[in-house]
């Protein structure tokens, strides 16, 4: 009737009501009586009318159960049982199919006619169906959009175009046979049964200018960008694009939009998003919050369904009618329109941050050189993006076109080129062929054999280049290059480790620390003796570059003393200089005085790391960690949280809030060591250094500034408290450890190593000893006394964290970024034990009574026996650089990863409860006691500068504050007060402050 404009129309009057129940949402209309026959003149109005059909006998029969219901009573209709649809309803179903499990769980799926018909009357509309036109029957019968494909052609008595699947798999054939020889007009397909055209056969066929396709509908995963449409239409092609919308479980089709002309036409680059658009016949769409309330803006889930547009689940027998269901697919709304945002399988945390790797996807595919394109999150730890290229490019290119488009946590671990994506049966991206692509990919060796050494040092070149963006036009890299001061981070330099092991076809024990510290030139020479080990190496060590510290007297690297007198007499007596110190992760110091050790209640750990002096072994098991003042327990309102971290309630009394900051002049990446005098509490001193080369002494209670200590380089290390409490020990970047004077900053003594010392100091209580370890691979056990190194010991890596001291068993315990725990004899400096991690350690390792902890970047927090036997292993989707906290009872332990969560898991290596933050977790929890409540909380940080209080056992949120920095620093806490450096410069006191609740 539309087509030919129809004006007028007479009907029978017997038949008049069921023509309107038909027809009264396709249509407007003016009813004129006649007076012959019976009959009644419709006249119809077609001006801005939408196409809304209803199926005339399913119609009739509703209005007529309508009528009779609203004969009922209100009191009637109110008590009425809700309406169902049956399964066992004679003539119900049209057909079964199964999901294929792409987009979500496989489910058997039967749908009604009243569910289906609805999307064959509104496309028979939409596309303006004749008689006249081919449709391509793109898709398998097993899913669901051909159905529609099917009845659209067989209702309208057009032509349907069936192809065998020999020459669907042949684009070029395929496209022949469509566009050539049977002149398909109406095409309904997957994006990347489109792709697979190729963008030239797409431009000079698909959508030439002369083309026959008049629609083209692609639905089933996320529309393409608009700039790649555009770019695959010829100039004048006409072609109607639209953008369908819908999911099996509501089968099949919900929303449909019709790409505008004048943006398809216009030559100006679009990045607009393409909107799901309007709900097809009969379908409701609803966007929902994460508490299922419905929403007019933002962001949220789509749900799905309408009165008849049900279909029944796996065992469903009876449906309510008008069954919303939950998608999986999360748009953006904005006045009103949809834009896809992602599925919620497709939202991915990376480097600690969502990612949605259809973004990636999507930004690929708009570069030039890139035919098509697909991402994958192989074994949910590395995103990987396959590419088909238009011609030969360098991947080099790819990357550095990447990073100027998509931010640094959504740049891909490796780039793949293959011939051809992989599809499934129902034309989507086949990803589990992918992952099988990937896992062939990287257990291939190199394709030709390195010809030599002069071939690795070039192609080592270009890697380096390559990696950090530089112009392979430049020089040659510099043989003392350093990469992380070329523009190299931490996760650039896993890149390199990755694309090296690659090339040399085997991995490469070691290589990332070298890569961290080392110079090309030294990588170069670390890769020859594994590749090729039985060659001389074209450059030799003694050429390979140091780094030199000239500005400081050099020590003989055995660590002799300088012979030099201290400026002041050390009184060792016992009784003298009583003190504790505080320092990250909850570790406890307490000499001399063991009554006022015991005013803490409990401390962390009876054997717990370094810190707990012989002395005091048998008083610690009635110790609490330091106390927050607060009021009673009545008051604290905490926030619910579920073991996956989401929040239900947020009602805080307990506050944080600023009590003094003090101005370092640069980032405060070092942890605060507190260090309180048993006989002047009041006198309490922080101590901390920050990259500004100054260490600084600050008044805990006022925040006043009590000295400053310029040192050579910057500061990473935290400071340690000497058993006298004259001194404390840090290390430095320019490889130096200073002792300093704890009343007035003035050095006492440095100690040189081979490189830097960020590893901070530890002590040991028995001896006096200071421990600690180098980047120049070495521990060092000194006697800051006699000012002499007593031993020093090669442990095959990096040392970057800190060394752990258990007195029973008498171990020391390293951990080296070559992935090696290393357990030493204090007293001799004699391997124990070391156990191979396979990965970097930059979690400092920590002791308990039974077991030693430490975290790794593989995301695994391992435990071991003090005797090397591994334990456990508890894994996190992304590296550990948090070093664990054990809790006061060590039943549980502490932690923080990359993926945002603070994690506590029990001592037998089960997750107790997990706290998701809003960044990376690269600090070390404090467990500290409330003891107004009788609670133990715990301190943590997220790296975007907020600061966590959590009831320890639970999890519950009880307080958040956030620092203008970035945090890399590990808070303290004493009393009422919580003491962390910031990357702002300032290393700042806040008061932890409970309130009465109102």
């Amino acid at each position: 009737m539309k087509k030919c404009n129809l004006q007028y129309i007479l009907v029978e009057k017997q038949q008049s009501n069921k023509f309107k129940s038909s027809y009264e949402k396709l249509l407007n209309y003016d009813t004129l009586t006649v007076e012959h026959n019976d009959l009644v003149l419709f006249r119809l109005h077609w001006k801005n009318v939408e196409v809304s059909l209803v199926l005339n006998d399913r119609k009739e029969k509703y209005e007529k159960e309508k009528v009779v219901n609203s004969t009922s009573s209100e009191k009637s209709n109110e008590e009425k049982p809700e309406e169902h649809v049956d399964v066992r309803r004679k003539h119900c179903l049209a057909y079964v199919l199964h999901t294929s499990g792409t987009t979500g769980t496989p489910k058997i799926v039967r749908v009604p006619h009243a569910c289906i018909v609805p999307n064959i009357q509104h496309f028979r509309v939409l596309f303006e169906i004749t008689q006249e036109d081919v449709l391509f029957l793109a898709s398998p019968l097993t899913f669901d959009p051909s159905v529609v494909e099917i009845f659209v052609a067989l209702s309208s008595g057009a032509s349907l175009l069936i192809v065998p699947t020999s020459v669907k798999v042949l684009p070029s054939k395929l496209a022949a046979v469509l566009f050539s020889h049977h002149r398909v007009t109406i095409l309904q397909a997957t994006p990347t049964l489109l792709r697979r055209f190729g963008s030239q056969l797409i431009k000079s066929t698909v959508l030439s200018a002369s083309t026959s396709l008049r629609v083209l509908a692609l639905g089933g995963e996320a529309f393409p960008s608009l700039t790649v449409l555009k770019g695959w239409r010829e100039v004048g092609n006409r072609t109607q694009i639209f953008n369908v919308y819908g999911i099996t479980e509501v089968s099949s089709w919900a929303t449909f939009y019709r790409i505008p002309e004048e943006i398809l036409n216009s030559t100006l680059k679009c990045e607009l998003p393409v909107q799901l658009g309007f709900p097809l016949l009969g379908t409701v769409v609803e966007v929902r919050d994460a508490s299922g309330f419905k929403i007019e803006e933002g962001n949220g889930q789509v749900f799905l369904g309408g009165r008849n547009r049900v279909c029944f689940l796996d065992g469903e027998v009876t449906v309510p009618l008008g069954t919303m269901r939950a998608t999986g697919d999360f748009v953006s709304v904005k006045d009103g329109e949809l834009f896809f945002l992602g599925r919620k399988d497709s939202q991915i945390k990376r480097h600690g941050k969502r990612l949605n790797i259809e973004l990636v996807q999507q930004v690929a595919e708009g570069l030039q050189q890139v035919e098509s394109c697909a991402v994958i999150w192989y074994n949910l730890e590395k995103l990987i993006l396959f590419m088909v290229s238009k011609n030969e490019l360098v991947k080099n290119y790819i990357f550095k076109e990447l990073e100027t488009h998509l931010p640094s946590h959504a740049i891909p671990d490796e780039l793949v080129l293959i011939d051809s994506l992989p599809f499934t049966s129902h034309g989507k991206i086949d990803v589990s062929e992918l992952n099988k692509i990937y896992l062939n990919y990287t257990n291939l060796k190199p394709e030709h054999k390195l010809k030599g050494k002069e071939e690795l040092w070039g192609k080592l070149q270009h890697l380096w280049k390559s990696i950090l963006s530089l112009s392979e036009d430049s020089l040659k890299v510099p043989d003392e290059s350093l990469f992380l001061n070329s523009g190299g981070d931490s996760l650039k330099s896993i890149r390199l480790l990755n694309e090296i092991e690659k090339l040399v076809g085997t991995s490469v024990p070691g290589l990332l620390e070298i890569i961290l510290s080392n110079s090309i030139l030294e990588i170069y020479n670390h890769i020859l003796q594994t590749v090729f080990p039985d060659e001389d190496l074209t450059f030799r060590e003694d050429y390979a570059t140091k780094r030199k510290f000239s500005n400081v007297n050099q020590e003989e690297t055995s660590g002799k003393s300088l012979h030099q007198k201290s400026d002041m007499p050390l009184n060792l007596d016992s009784g003298i200089n009583a003190f504790i110190a505080l320092s990250r992760g909850s570790q406890i110091l307490s000499v001399n005085d063991t009554k006022f050790l015991t005013k803490l209640k409990h401390c962390p750990s009876a054997y717990s790391s370094d810190l707990i002096s012989q002395t005091a072994i048998k008083k610690v098991k009635s110790l609490n960690p330091p106390a927050l003042l607060g009021q009673s327990k009545d008051s604290i309102c905490v926030e619910k949280v579920y073991e996956d971290g989401t929040s239900v309630i947020r009602a805080e009394t307990m506050e944080l809030r600023v009590r003094w900051r003090a101005d370092t002049g640069k980032c405060v990446d070092a942890s605060p060591l507190v260090v309180i005098p048993a006989v002047d509490k009041s006198s309490a001193t922080v101590y901390i250094g920050s990259h500004s080369h100054r260490m600084m002494a600050v008044d805990l209670y006022s925040g006043k500034v009590k000295w400053e200590q310029l040192l050579g380089d910057r500061i990473e290390s935290s400071a340690c408290i000497s058993k006298c409490g004259n001194f404390i020990v840090v290390g430095c970047y320019n490889g130096l450890v200073y002792v300093l004077k704890s009343n007035n900053g003035e050095k006492h003594w440095m100690f040189t190593t081979e490189d830097a010392v960020k590893s901070s100091a530890t002590m040991d209580p028995s001896t006096g000893f200071l421990y600690l370890g180098s980047h120049d691979q070495h521990a060092y056990a000194l006697d800051i006394y006699e000012k002499k190194c007593v031993w020093k010991l090669k442990c095959g890596g990096t040392i970057f964290s800190s060394p752990c001291l258990n007195l029973i068993p008498y171990h020391l315990y390293f951990a080296t970024l070559g992935g090696l725990l290393l357990a030493v004899n204090p007293a001799t400096g004699n391997r124990v034990w070391k156990h191979c991690c396979g990965k970097p350690l930059f979690s400092s390792p920590r002791c308990c009574l039974q077991y030693v902890c430490v975290g790794c970047v593989d995301g695994n927090l391992l435990c071991f026996t003090h005797f090397g036997e591994q334990v456990w292993q508890f894994s996190t989707s992304e590296p550990i650089f948090s070093s664990p906290c054990p809790s006061t009872s060590e039943q549980e332990i502490f932690f923080g990863s990359h993926d945002c969560f603070i994690y506590c898991c029990t001592m037998r290596g089960h997750l107790q409860w997990k706290f998701e933050t809003t960044s990376r977790v690269y600090s070390t929890p404090f467990a500290f006691h409330n003891k107004y409540s009788n609670e133990t909380l715990l301190a943590a940080a997220s790296t975007d500068g907020k600061l966590w209080i959590l009831e320890s056992k639970s999890g519950q949120l009880q307080s958040m504050y956030e620092l203008p920095g970035e945090v890399f620093s590990s808070p303290v806490v004493w009393e009422s007060m919580l003491i962390i450096g910031c990357r702002n410069n300032y290393v700042y006191c806040l008061d932890l402050l409970v309130s009465n609740k109102r």
